[in-house]
């Protein structure tokens, strides 16, 4: 039993074999995935697979960094309005990313303290991206400390020091992707010495695919590598993984 707390199986990568996709998610013991938006064109796409999986999937909205543009503002609209629906169960996923281009920076700050204001207006958590802009992500968030912000650092790659800045900010968990499995990763060197209660699995499918099929299209279904990995690092046994990393994802998110 395990929840996937970031995948975008919504996408064209799987516009081909999406059943399969999630028929193999099932047989690997993947019970829910949680799919977070990035634009309004992917929405039409997350309901859609909500409307055709609606025990398996649960959706987030919001408008990602790398979308963010001059207009955000009027961008903002329609996550304002879709917030309305008590479908999402998520404001994400929403961030900082200063990898490719740091013209928009400001933009991306203003956009990302506004949706953090409404999940909690409206008791959500939130879906974290944040690429090469840790202390800008950590200094944006610092005026709603003590405001009960809750929510998953998607796709952590940072070490101990940056972990335990997180936790400071609020109620967060460290998502843990394939990235653990890479054979130069920095995460099998300290995650032992992070909680169990403070990560969560997720793939970010179809990006990030774990050893052994690295290279490839990442699905649900690889979610069992990460585990297997994980669970060396801990010394734990994977089915006793398997269930604080579901409880931790059902308490993050309320599911």
């Amino acid at each position: 039993m395990m929840i996937d707390t970031h995948t975008h199986i919504y996408g064209p990568e799987f516009d081909t074999d999406r059943k399969q996709v999630v028929e193999r998610a099932l047989q690997a013991g993947v019970t829910s995935v949680i799919l977070p938006n990035v634009n309004l064109e992917s929405l039409h796409q997350i309901k859609e697979m909500c409307a055709d999986y609606p025990n398996f999937c649960h959706a987030a909205v919001g408008l990602h960094p790398e979308d963010v543009r001059e207009d955000f503002r009027h961008q903002l609209r329609w996550v304002r309005e879709e917030l309305q629906n008590s479908e999402y169960i998520a404001v994400g996923e929403i961030g900082i990313d200063l990898y490719w281009d740091k013209t928009f920076l400001r933009e991306q700050v203003c956009a990302f303290q506004q949706q953090v204001e409404w999940a909690i207006e409206l008791d959500l958590p939130l879906i974290i991206h944040t690429r090469d802009s840790h202390a800008e992500t950590l200094q944006a968030l610092s005026p709603y400390k003590n405001r009960g912000l809750r929510g998953v650092f998607h796709c952590f790659t940072g070490d101990e020091k940056q972990a335990n800045e997180i936790f400071e900010a609020g109620e967060f968990v460290l998502g843990i992707g394939g990235v653990l499995t890479f054979k130069k990763s920095p995460l099998p060197a300290f995650l032992s010495k992070i909680p169990l209660d403070k990560v969560v699995l997720e793939t970010d499918a179809p990006y990030l695919t774990p050893v052994p099929y690295r290279g490839k299209r990442n699905e649900p279904a690889y979610l069992t590598y990460i585990l297997q990995k994980m669970a060396e690092i801990y010394s734990i046994d994977e089915k006793e993984l398997q269930k604080i990393t579901t409880d931790n994802a059902k308490k993050i998110f309320r599911i």
